[in-house]
C-alpha cells in the first residue's frame, strides 16, 4: 500500500507502461468544471453514506464464538446452550476475600449482600447463590446466574453494573474485597472495552497523521487537504462494509473495524503524499494548476494502481480463513483500502486544483523553477547529484554490495531468533492492559482454589445418553466434578440436554487442556462423537489455537504465491520477485523476533494474541512489497532508458528514498497508534507491523534489496528482455 515516493524525477516511478497518443486537453470551460463535478459527486456520496455509516458498530460481533467455525466443538456447544431452558443466561461468580482469611463479620456481610442480589434480580435455580469457601479461609466463591436480561447486551450490562453497585455499596476500607467475575461480567468488560475502540483510534489517528503531514509540507494549510480526504475515505468505508455485511455473511468485529481505520489513513496518506510531491514538482514545469495535476496523475495513478490493488488482493486471500474473525477482516481491509484509493485518485486532486498554487504557502512551487532540469528515467543519473541522506546510503551499498547485503541478512537472521523468546499463547486474563474487575476476580479465585477450576466445562448432547456420558465425564481423567445441567425435553427423543464439569486444573492451563481433549476422546470412544461435543470458554480458546494454526498453514502459502504472481506480472522477471519476497519474509521474521524480546521483558506481556503472526505476515507481506515494487520499478525504468545495473540502482535509491521514507514513517506511525489501546492483541500487531515497516524502509529497502540489485546486474531480470 505504499509506493509512495517523492523525487523531482517520478514522473515514471510505476511499471513502464507505452505512451498513449493523447487526444489534447479539454476545452477549458469543460476542465475547469470538472473538479467542481467531482467534489459534487463526493458530497453525494457523503450523503448516502451518512445514515449507514454509523451502524457499522451495530454490526460489530466481539464474542468467541461469533469468531469459531460454526463446525467447531465449542460452537455446537453454544449453540445448543442457547437453545436450552435459561440458555441467554448471564453467569456471574461474586468474589469475596481478605488476605488474612475472612472473619464472621465477613460473611455475614456477603451473606446479606447475596441476600440483596437475589431480591433484586429474577435467579436461575441452576444460579441460587451458594458461597463456596476455599480451603485456606481467604475466599469465597458464590455462582449467581439470571436469565433477565436476555440477549440484549445493554440489559446485561445493567444487571452485570446493578450486581457491582449492591455488593460494593457498605463494604468497610478494612481489607474485605468483593469483584464480580464470571462469563456474564467478562463479556460485559470486553464489550466495554471494544466500545471506546473507535472513537480512540480515530482520534489518536487523525493526531498522529496530523502531525507528521505537518512536519512533512512545513505548510499551515495544505496538510489539511489529505486529512481531510481520508477522512472522507474512512468515512465512506465504513457506510461500504456496513452494506458489504448487509449482503453477506461476513464478521466484522472491533478489531477487524479497527485495522480498517489504520488501513484507510496509512494507506490514503501514503497516496497522498505521492501524489503531492508529483504535484509540487509539475507545478514548476506548468504554468497551469490543471495540466500540471493531469501530469502528476499520469506519473504516480500507475504507482498507485498497483500498490493498493497488491494489498487488497493479498488482504482478500484471509477469505480462505477458517476463523470467522479473519476471514471477515479480508473484505473489510480491501474495501478500506480501496476508498483512500478512489479518494486520492478523485478528490484529493480536485481539490487542489481548486485551490490552485496558494496551498502550498509558503512554500509556493514557481512555474519555470525546474527549467533544464531533467524529469525521465535517466535524466537523475546524468545530472549533478547532492549529497544526500540516500545517496550516502546507496553509495555505501554500490562500494561493498556482497559486505552489506551479507551483514543485513546476518542482522535480519540475528533477529529473527527472537522468535523462540515470544511467550506463549494470551490468555483471557492477559488480553487486557489494564486488567478489569472480572479478570482480576479470575485471578483470585485461580490463587485460592488451586483444587479446582473456576470456569465451567459445558458438555451437550441428547437427553437420551445424557446419563451414559454424565457418568463417562465422572471417570475422566482431570475431572474434579460433573453435574447434570439443563434440559430440553421434547417428543421423539430429540431433547438436548447439558452436563457442566469442573476439571482440577485452572482456567485455560495446560492441565485444563488436557482434561478437555481427554473429554471429547472418551465421548468419541462411547459413540458419541457427532452426537456429544466438549465447549465452554477454554474449549473455545483451544478451538480458537487449533483454527489457527489450520489458517496459517493456508493463508500464509495463498499471500506469497498471490503477492509473487503480481509481482512477476509487474516485474516482467522471476529473479526481482524472488527478491522481494524473500526480503519481506525475512522483515516479518525480524520483526516477530523483535516482538519476542519486547512483549514479556519490556511490556510485561503474558502471551503472543493467536492472530498475530497470520495478520502481521499478510500486513508486511502485502504492505511491504510496495516499496520494493516502487525501487525496482525506477530500476527498471533507469535501465530501460540505457544505465547500467549499478548506475540503475543507485540512482532509483537517491531519487525514491525521501518520500517513500516519509511514507514508511507515516504508515509505521499509524499502526503504532495501536499500541495506545488497552488490548494486548492490537499492542501487539501495532508494535509488530510497525517495527516491521520501519525495518523495511530503512534496512530492506534502501540497503538489501539495492545491494542485491547491484549484485545480480542484469540477472535481476532473467528471463525478461532487460537480462540482455
Amino acid at each position: 500500500m505504499r509506493a509512495v515516493p517523492a523525487s523531482p524525477s517520478v514522473a515514471r516511478e510505476s511499471a513502464p507502461t507505452p505512451e498513449v497518443p493523447s487526444a489534447g486537453p479539454p476545452p477549458r470551460g469543460r476542465r475547469r468544471a470538472l473538479p467542481w463535478a467531482v467534489l459534487a459527486l463526493w458530497i453525494l456520496v457523503l450523503a448516502v453514506a451518512a445514515p449507514f455509516a454509523g451502524k457499522l458498530g451495530d454490526v460489530q460481533r466481539d464474542s468467541v464464538v461469533d469468531y469459531l467455525p460454526a463446525n467447531a466443538d465449542s460452537t455446537q456447544v453454544a449453540t445448543v446452550q442457547q437453545r436450552l431452558p435459561g440458555g441467554e443466561s448471564t453467569d456471574l461468580v461474586l468474589v469475596y476475600h481478605r488476605d488474612a482469611g475472612l472473619t464472621a463479620a465477613d460473611r455475614r456481610t456477603a451473606e446479606r449482600q447475596i441476600a440483596a442480589v437475589a431480591a433484586a434480580h429474577r435467579l436461575t435455580d441452576r444460579g441460587t447463590p451458594v458461597a463456596v469457601p476455599s480451603e485456606d479461609g481467604t475466599t469465597l466463591m458464590v455462582p449467581v446466574s439470571t436469565t433477565e436480561p436476555g440477549s440484549d447486551e445493554d440489559a446485561r450490562a445493567a444487571f452485570v453494573d446493578g450486581v457491582r453497585k449492591t455488593v460494593s455499596s457498605g463494604l468497610r476500607a478494612d481489607g474485605l474485597s468483593v469483584e464480580v467475575g464470571g462469563p456474564g461480567a467478562l463479556r460485559t468488560d470486553t464489550t466495554g472495552v471494544f466500545e471506546t475502540l473507535d472513537g480512540t483510534l480515530m482520534i489518536a489517528t487523525v493526531l498522529v497523521v496530523a502531525v507528521l503531514l505537518i512536519l512533512t509540507y512545513r505548510s499551515p494549510f495544505l496538510w489539511l487537504v489529505p486529512l481531510a480526504v481520508v477522512g472522507v475515505a474512512a468515512f465512506t468505508a465504513r457506510a461500504l462494509v456496513y452494506g458489504v455485511v448487509q449482503g453477506m455473511d461476513l464478521t466484522v468485529t472491533s478489531q477487524s473495524a479497527g485495522i480498517m481505520t489504520v488501513l484507510v489513513f496509512g494507506a490514503g496518506t501514503d497516496y497522498a503524499l505521492l501524489l503531492v510531491a508529483r504535484y509540487r514538482e509539475e507545478l514548476r514545469r506548468t504554468p497551469d494548476v490543471y495540466d500540471a495535476m493531469r501530469a502528476a496523475l499520469r506519473g504516480s495513478g500507475p504507482a498507485v494502481l498497483a500498490s493498493s490493488g497488491t494489498v487488497a488482493l493479498g488482504l482478500l486471500c484471509l477469505l480462505a480463513a477458517d476463523l470467522n474473525n479473519m476471514r471477515g477482516l479480508g473484505p473489510v481491509g480491501a474495501v478500506g483500502v480501496l476508498c483512500a484509493l478512489a479518494a486520492m485518485l478523485t478528490l484529493l486532486p480536485a481539490v487542489l486544483v481548486l485551490l490552485g498554487r496558494r496551498v502550498f504557502w509558503p512554500l509556493v512551487p514557481a512555474y519555470g523553477a525546474d527549467q533544464g532540469r531533467g524529469a525521465g528515467p535517466g535524466d537523475a543519473a546524468r545530472r549533478p547529484s547532492r549529497r544526500s541522506l540516500f545517496a550516502a546510503m546507496g553509495g555505501s551499498a554500490g562500494r561493498r554490495p556482497a559486505v552489506v547485503l551479507a551483514a543485513g541478512a546476518v542482522l535480519l537472521g540475528a533477529l529473527a531468533l527472537g522468535m523462540s523468546r515470544l511467550p506463549g499463547t494470551l490468555t483471557q486474563a492477559d488480553s487486557f492492559i489494564d486488567r478489569p474487575e472480572s479478570v482480576s476476580a479470575m485471578r483470585t479465585l485461580a490463587d485460592a482454589y488451586p483444587e479446582r477450576g473456576s470456569q465451567p466445562i459445558a458438555l451437550t448432547g441428547p437427553t437420551a445418553g445424557a446419563d451414559r456420558a454424565l457418568e463417562r465425564a465422572r471417570t475422566t481423567e482431570g475431572v474434579a466434578s460433573a453435574e447434570p445441567g439443563r434440559s430440553e425435553p421434547s417428543a421423539g427423543g430429540t431433547g438436548r440436554s447439558e452436563i457442566i464439569v469442573f476439571a482440577k486444573d485452572a482456567p485455560q492451563t495446560a492441565g485444563e487442556t488436557r482434561t478437555i481433549e481427554a473429554l471429547r476422546a472418551g465421548l468419541r470412544a462411547g459413540g458419541g462423537a457427532d452426537d456429544w461435543h466438549v465447549g465452554g470458554p477454554s474449549a473455545q480458546q483451544l478451538d480458537l489455537d487449533r483454527a489457527g494454526a489450520h489458517d496459517r498453514k493456508i493463508v500464509m502459502p495463498l499471500v506469497l504465491a498471490v503477492v509473487l504472481l503480481i509481482l512477476i506480472a509487474l516485474l516482467r522477471s522471476l529473479v526481482a520477485p524472488l527478491v522481494l519476497v524473500v526480503a519481506v519474509v525475512a522483515v516479518w521474521g525480524a520483526a516477530m523476533g523483535l516482538g519476542g524480546l519486547v512483549f514479556g521483558p519490556v511490556l510485561g506481556f503474558g502471551g503472543v494474541d493467536r492472530g498475530l503472526p497470520l495478520l502481521s505476515f499478510v500486513f508486511l507481506v502485502a504492505l511491504g512489497v510496495d516499496y520494493g515494487i516502487f525501487l525496482m520499478h525506477r530500476i527498471r525504468e533507469e535501465a530501460l532508458s540505457g544505465a547500467e545495473p549499478a548506475a540503475a540502482a543507485l540512482t532509483a535509491l537517491r531519487t525514491t528514498g525521501g518520500v517513500i521514507a516519509s511514507a514508511g514513517i507515516v504508515l509505521a506511525a499509524t499502526f503504532a497508534v495501536l499500541m495506545s489501546l488497552p488490548l494486548v492483541m492490537m499492542a501487539e500487531l501495532g508494535f509488530v507491523v510497525g517495527v516491521g515497516v520501519l525495518l523495511d524502509t530503512f534496512l530492506v529497502r534502501t540497503y538489501l534489496v539495492t545491494s542485491a540489485a547491484v549484485l545480480l546486474g542484469r540477472r535481476m531480470w532473467w528471463p525478461g528482455a532487460l537480462r540482455k
